[in-house]
């Protein structure tokens, strides 16, 4: 009997220690954001408008759904997304209305946000994604689309970050790297990135998901149900318009929220169009953001192409990368 009742704890430690590794190995598998499907020939991709007007801007969502059917897609578009309401392209419950119509539809593999501006934040809460989860599909989108892109990562569903119907307005040659690389990314190519050197770069190498958008939209997020959880993950940044005591500002609002503390990496994409202030910052924008992220032990990647500028090439927000950064020349790799 003694010599059963000296195997019984080793027993019951064996048992927990299966049992805790057995938890954490769900918990790991739980944080894997789900996929939608890949596009294939054939699917129906949904162009709406959940943010700013589209005054004058047919042209443009015209040229987006050539391309689109010459990738063999079927097209629709919102029934109000023409619409003009002051500065949105309808009402909130417009806009709402041709988002949930598209999230509802099973037809519909793919939602292509028509542009940003500023909107998106204001029809989130109205949106109901019950039927999105049954049967998911790629939200795309970027600048003011990062309120979608947080929310749904939030849920647990990757997004594209990526050009928009708009951003057709640019010359086709210019965003030739936009278009393809967003096609990649919704028929499930694969994604990898060579990026320029910078003197800006903090070397490193790190692996998390990658999450992220317009740092004002960051900030906006702030204390609701979709500020990101960014522990262990690679952040993304860009910003367009803004002063650089704004970008600090927003920066320094995170920071002191703890947005920064588990980080793995940053990776920013273009600060364009920087105003300048009367009173002058002092340093670059660069050097501003390395100060902010100075007492981090995490490499910081610059001039990845991805924001407001023509070459803004697509992401997977959501999904496991890997990037090395070095001063000559750094990577992005999707895995």
């Amino acid at each position: 009997m003694k010599k059963r009742t000296r195997f019984v704890p080793i027993l019951l430690w064996l048992f927990s220690f299966f049992m805790v590794s057995a938890q954490n190995n769900a918990q790991k598998d739980s944080t894997r954001l789900l996929a939608p499907n890949y596009l294939k020939k054939g699917d129906t991709i949904a162009i709406v408008a959940p943010a700013g007007i589209l005054r004058n801007k047919k042209p443009y969502i015209d040229k987006a759904i050539t391309v689109a059917k010459s990738w063999g897609l079927h097209v629709v578009v919102g029934k109000n997304m023409y619409n003009q309401n002051h500065h949105f392209a309808g009402t909130d419950a417009e806009r709402a209305s041709d988002f949930q119509a598209a999230l509802d539809n099973p037809n519909v593999k793919a939602i292509w946000c028509a542009r940003g501006g500023y909107g998106s934040v204001r029809i989130l809460d109205r949106l109901d994604f019950t039927k999105f989860a049954k049967h998911p599909k790629w939200i795309i989108g970027y600048s003011d689309v990062t309120a979608f892109h947080n929310h749904l990562n939030n849920l647990g569903y990757e997004t594209i970050h990526a050009m928009m119907g708009s951003s057709f307005w640019f010359e086709e040659e210019e965003i030739q790297q936009s278009i393809q690389s967003l096609k990649k990314a919704l028929f499930g190519k694969e994604l990898s990135y060579q990026v320029s050197g910078s003197k800006y770069n903090k070397e490193g190498e790190a692996s998390g998901k990658l999450v992220g958008g317009n740092l004002t939209l960051l900030l906006t997020m702030l204390g609701s149900k979709s500020q990101l959880n960014t522990a262990g993950n690679i952040l993304f940044i860009e910003e367009i318009g803004e002063y650089k005591y704004h970008v600090d500002r927003v920066l320094q609002s995170l920071k002191r929220a703890g947005y920064f503390d588990k980080l793995k990496g940053v990776i920013v994409g273009d600060m364009s169009k920087i105003r300048r202030n009367t009173t002058k910052w002092g340093s670059s924008v660069e050097e501003l953001i390395l100060d902010v992220f100075a007492e981090y032990n995490f490499p910081v990647l610059f001039n990845f192409p991805a924001g407001h500028e023509p070459d803004n090439r697509a992401l997977l927000f959501g999904r496991e990368v890997t990037i090395n950064v070095s001063k000559t020349q750094s990577t992005l790799q999707f895995k």
